[in-house]
């Protein structure tokens, strides 16, 4: 308990702090600690040489789940996914999976605890569906072991239906905007400061449609002195850069600068810079109508307010503004 107290405690520290990386590195500890935890759990050494099985199902899949005790630990554990044909029961599939799973690990125990009542099995094996104790606690680790594949596998659904729908709106995207190619890594860069103080420059980055926190960055502005948006957004764009180039990172298919013209040629100037004017898209979005303006365009594109595509620009530069918003509240606070 100390342990997963202190893992928690610098979780959310991390979290706290933005770090999320290191937070979700954390995360994965606990879990793995976690699952450890019930492999080793110990029951009762009094039970030895058991089966245990249980079945969680929905209207096209079930979830089997099996555990093998031994001295009273849990040596084993697997869960097999059955797809369900028309007004199959539960008890058969189960039935099923039993034969199936003794028969890929080799079991020869003739003690069976189940979640469910089963007829028509060899009559050398003993099934009971535990009431009480211990073994009905088994019975209950086994359906919560089947319910978290059966969520599991839900989720994994969810996300590439998900997945999909962003790839349908970056195709869109592509298209609206007129890109060379598909955007799968946007960065939004913005600037906050209150006359010309606490300057903080943010870079937002948005990968397949979705936003990735973890490579979220902001920039104290060390060049600029007083109110000149342009002038950091060049600073802030060079910086950023410069550093994926040095450390061989990958760069992103589109740049969205926060701001109109001014801003755009700004962010312009730091690419040619660095030479990265044909490598990288970038484009500016100005507040006031929505336009975006393409470098060397004299007239900017619009497209209408309530396209997917707008939608997902406006969240992009929505997000660079919050987080560029954040950095600068707290360091303010902090010179305060």
């Amino acid at each position: 308990k100390a342990c997963f107290k202190y893992l928690n405690g610098v979780m959310n520290k991390h979290a706290r702090n933005l770090e999320y990386e290191k937070a979700q590195n954390i995360k994965e500890k606990i879990t793995l600690l976690n699952e450890y935890q019930y492999k080793s759990t110990i029951v009762n050494p009094k039970i030895n040489n058991v089966d245990v099985f249980s079945i969680v199902s929905s209207r096209k899949k079930a979830f089997v789940n099996f555990l093998k005790i031994n001295s009273g630990a849990i040596i084993q554990a697997h869960t097999l996914e059955m797809k369900k044909k028309l007004d199959e029961s539960e008890e058969e599939l189960l039935r099923l999976a039993i034969v199936e799973i003794r028969k890929s690990f080799n079991s020869n125990s003739n003690k069976i605890f189940c979640s469910h009542y089963l007829k028509r099995l060899p009559k050398n094996l003993n099934i009971t569906v535990p009431k009480i104790g211990d073994k009905k606690k088994l019975v209950e680790l086994s359906l919560r072991n089947a319910k978290y594949m059966q969520i599991n596998r839900k989720k994994e659904k969810l996300n590439n239906l998900a997945e999909k729908k962003d790839v349908d709106v970056l195709k869109n995207f592509k298209r609206d905007l007129n890109l060379n190619i598909l955007p799968k890594h946007i960065e939004c860069f913005d600037i906050s400061n209150i006359q010309g103080k606490y300057s903080v420059g943010s870079c937002v980055v948005f990968k397949n449609g979705s936003a990735s926190k973890k490579d979220y960055r902001y920039f104290n502005i060390k060049t600029v002195k007083g109110v000149d948006d342009f002038s950091s957004i060049k600073e802030v764009v060079f910086r950023r850069y410069e550093r994926l180039l040095y450390e061989k990172i990958n760069l992103p298919e589109l740049i969205i600068i926060d701001g109109g013209k001014g801003q755009l040629n700004a962010a312009l100037n730091s690419l040619i810079q660095l030479n990265l004017q044909h490598k990288i898209t970038v484009i500016a979005l100005a507040k006031r109508l929505e336009e975006i303006y393409f470098p060397g365009e004299a007239f900017p594109l619009i497209i209408p307010q309530r396209s997917a595509s707008m939608k997902l620009i406006q969240q992009i530069r929505n997000e660079a503004h919050r987080f560029a918003l954040l950095k600068h509240r707290r360091k303010r606070e902090e010179k305060m």
